[in-house]
């Protein structure tokens, strides 16, 4: 059986304790028997694939591999995922480039089964950056089936700080977040938005994104998200929306209290 995450209480609370512990659970997490089996299969038997079929037909593999995108929910997917493959990241044409969720680029770029120079599975450094990420989702996943929560809120520490060091203009880092679906989530919630939001055309929403940004953190660009500072405003704000949201353990005195201090 799996090491559990220990989450205590909800909301903020939660949130604190998960990371005073964070590096102690994440360690119990990544030497549990089932993710050793997982990782050590992996690196064992990546090298012996040549092409995107060899990996598809392995769902031991495939777990592995898709969970480390966060697209765990693919592994029934076979023909898709081996097209997203076989067509890679290069030509504007490809599968990948033409999805809205750029996991699925990402997954089709680091593999680089149909892109120029590729494949890359077999580099050590390949190997290791899959395991790390694998390891990674799957605690955010094993904390999401106690809290959903700080399981998007995990996530979007992550990948708001991996887009803001990329490259890019910060209109370009907006959109990586907007065709994120838990990144979006996030946002989403945080700023109270409707579900009818995703409608409107995408430059009035980058507008709308924008301007409540400034007004939570002060700025509005994407990069701000490589300081700890613009996590935690957007993390306590987006954990206290979800509470509101779910009527979890605020008053209507607790709730108006907690707003006017964001």
């Amino acid at each position: 059986m799996s090491f559990q995450p220990i989450v205590a209480g909800s909301g903020l609370v939660a949130w604190n304790f998960l990371q005073r512990t964070m590096d102690t659970q994440t360690k119990a997490f990544e030497s549990s028997p089932a993710m050793q089996r997982d990782l050590d299969y992996f690196e064992e038997n990546i090298k012996n694939v040549e092409t995107a079929e060899d990996l598809t037909k392995d769902r031991r593999l495939m777990r592995v591999a898709l969970g480390a995108y966060g697209l765990d929910e693919d592994i029934n997917h076979t023909f898709l995922m081996k097209k997203v493959l076989e067509e890679g990241s290069q030509a504007s044409d490809a599968l990948a480039n033409k999805m809205a969720d750029k996991r699925y680029l990402a997954f089709a770029k680091d593999f680089g089964f149909g892109d120029l120079g590729g494949p890359w599975h077999k580099q050590d450094s390949f190997v290791e950056n899959i395991k790390e990420q694998y390891t990674t989702r799957q605690f955010e996943i094993a904390v999401g089936e106690q809290d959903e929560s700080l399981r998007l809120a995990l996530n979007a520490v992550r990948e708001l700080e991996e887009i803001s060091v990329n490259g890019g203009s910060d209109n370009t880092k907006w959109f990586s977040v907007l065709g994120s679906p838990p990144l979006r989530n996030v946002m989403e919630q945080t700023f109270n938005l409707p579900s009818s939001f995703g409608a409107l055309d995408l430059d009035k929403q980058l507008e709308v994104f924008r301007g409540r940004m400034e007004k939570l953190t002060g700025d509005s660009e994407i990069s701000q998200f490589v300081g700890e500072d613009a996590q935690q405003k957007l993390v306590d704000r987006y954990l206290i929306m979800s509470q509101i949201n779910t009527s979890q353990g605020l008053s209507g005195g607790q709730i108006a209290l907690t707003l006017l201090q964001y």
